[in-house]
C-alpha cells in the first residue's frame, strides 16, 4: 500500500509499505481525509525520536473490525483517540491511560501512523463521527479535544482576563472556545494575516512584540512550546494567577547540550499556579461541536494529496500553513 514514511532522515512516500492487518480488538481504518498536526512536523524535522508511517490526525471509514463488541463500526465514518494503551495497565485503570509510560502513540511513538491508504487501532479508541459533522470539521476533532481540555482545565470565575500565546490552530480553537465562557480573551501572535481570523470570531488581538509583561493577566494560556514563549506567560501573568502550558517543549536540531530552559524563578516569587494541558477526548470534542459552533473551515489553508506530503509538511510548518489537509 502507499504510505509516508519517516526513516529518520527524510519523509517519503513509499507505493509499497506492507499493508496492516488488524489485530484481535481492533479496527482496520481507511482514512477520508487527514491533517498535519505540529507534532507531525516535529517528526519531519528530526526533533522526535520516531520513525515508521507518519500521521496522526484524520477521519477515516471502518473497514474491518476485530471485536464482537464493536461490530458496530463497520462501513462507520470514525475518528479516535491517538493513545493506545493496556486496559490493564495501572493508569488506565484509574482512568489516566492517555499518560501510561508505556503508551503507544499513533504515528508519534511506536506506532505505525495514519498517513497511509490503511492504518490499525484498537476499535475502543474509535468514536462515531455524527451525520451532521463534515469530514473538515471531523478531521480537527483531536485539535478541538485539546483546545477544549486546555480551556476546561482553567477555572473561569467572574470575567478573568486570559492571554493566549501562540497563533497556530490549537491556540486559534482555544481563542473561539474561551470567548464564549464569560472570558476578556486575546490572543497575542507573530502572523498579521491571522488576526483577521481573530476579527471574524470578535477575539482581541496584537502582535506579541507590542505587548510589555505587567503581570496583570488572571490567566495565560501558552502554546508555542518555546522557552521565550514560557518566560513570557510568566512576565503576563498576575501574582497566584494560572498559566497552562498547551504545548510541550520540543527540542529543535540546532538544540545542544546545555541550552538552558525557561527561568522557572516566577512561579516561586509570584506563586504562580502551572498546569500541564495535553490531550482531550474525541467524544467530548464531537459533543461540543454538534452543539457548540467551532469556525474549522477558516483555519484551513492548503489542500494537498496524500502522493504530495513531503511537500505539504513543508507547506504546513512554513509561515503560511496554518491547516494543511491531505486528501488521500
Amino acid at each position: 500500500m502507499r504510505a509516508v514514511i519517516f526513516d529518520g532522515q527524510t519523509v517519503r512516500v513509499v507505493e509499497d509499505a506492507p499493508a496492516p492487518v488488524a489485530a484481535n480488538g481492533e479496527a482496520l481504518i481507511r482514512p477520508t481525509l487527514l491533517t498535519i498536526g505540529p507534532s507531525d512536523i516535529a517528526v519531519a524535522s528530526g526533533a522526535t525520536s520516531f520513525q515508521g508511517t507518519m500521521g496522526h490526525l484524520f477521519v477515516g471509514m471502518v473497514d474491518v473490525v476485530e471485536s464482537k463488541s464493536h461490530e458496530h463500526l463497520v462501513g462507520q465514518r470514525v475518528v479516535g483517540s491517538v493513545n493506545v494503551v493496556r486496559s490493564d495497565a495501572p493508569l488506565a485503570r484509574k482512568g489516566l491511560g492517555q499518560h501510561a509510560p508505556d503508551r503507544q502513540v499513533l504515528g508519534l511513538h511506536e506506532r505505525n501512523g495514519c498517513f497511509a491508504d490503511c492504518f490499525t487501532l484498537p476499535a475502543a479508541n474509535l468514536v462515531a463521527v455524527p451525520a451532521d459533522i463534515s469530514d473538515d470539521q471531523a478531521v480537527l476533532t483531536s485539535l478541538v479535544a485539546e483546545a477544549l481540555h486546555a480551556s476546561r482545565i482553567t477555572r473561569i470565575e467572574g470575567k478573568p482576563f486570559v492571554t493566549i500565546i501562540g497563533d497556530g490552530v490549537v491556540a486559534l480553537l482555544c481563542a473561539q472556545i474561551m470567548t464564549t465562557m464569560n472570558a476578556s480573551v486575546r490572543l497575542l501572535g507573530e502572523q498579521p494575516e491571522r488576526f483577521g481570523l481573530c476579527e471574524k470570531w470578535g477575539v482581541k488581538h496584537r502582535a506579541i512584540s507590542d505587548v510589555g509583561l505587567r503581570h496583570d493577566q488572571d490567566i495565560v494560556i501558552e502554546t508555542t512550546g518555546t522557552a521565550t514563549g514560557i518566560e513570557r506567560a510568566f512576565g503576563m501573568v498576575r501574582p497566584r494567577g494560572r498559566v497552562v502550558l498547551k504545548q510541550e517543549v520540543i527540542p529543535t536540531p540546532s538544540s545542544h547540550a546545555g541550552a538552558q530552559g525557561p527561568a522557572l524563578m516566577p512561579i516561586v516569587m509570584n506563586e504562580l499556579e502551572v498546569v500541564g494541558a495535553r490531550c482531550g477526548t474525541p467524544s467530548e470534542a464531537l459533543a461540543y461541536m454538534a452543539h457548540q459552533p467551532v469556525d474549522v473551515y477558516s483555519l484551513v489553508s492548503r489542500r494537498m494529496h496524500l502522493r504530495d506530503a513531503r511537500e505539504a509538511i513543508a507547506v504546513a510548518a512554513s509561515p503560511t500553513g496554518l491547516c494543511v489537509l491531505l486528501e488521500p
